[in-house]
């Protein structure tokens, strides 16, 4: 129940957002998807969780931007 609420509370605030800020969560998740294969490299795993929430991040992004464009229209 708890980790619903927290992702509506994401959700609500990625709506938030203008497009541009959009772009940048999605850039910033891109480079910690490749800052953790990077450093996977030569340590031990800490937080295997980073790509799987990253990569949820970027789709939301992906997702909002994409309603926006559609509402445009």
């Amino acid at each position: 129940m708890a980790e619903n609420k927290k992702t509506r509370d994401r959700l609500q605030e990625l709506r938030a957002t203008s497009d541009a800020d959009l772009t940048v969560v999605i850039a910033n998740a891109h480079k910690n998807i490749y800052q953790f294969r990077k450093d996977r490299l030569g340590k031990p795993i800490e937080d295997v969780k980073v790509v799987k929430n990253s990569r949820k991040e970027i789709a939301r992004a992906l997702t909002i931007k994409r309603e926006r464009e559609l509402a445009q229209s």
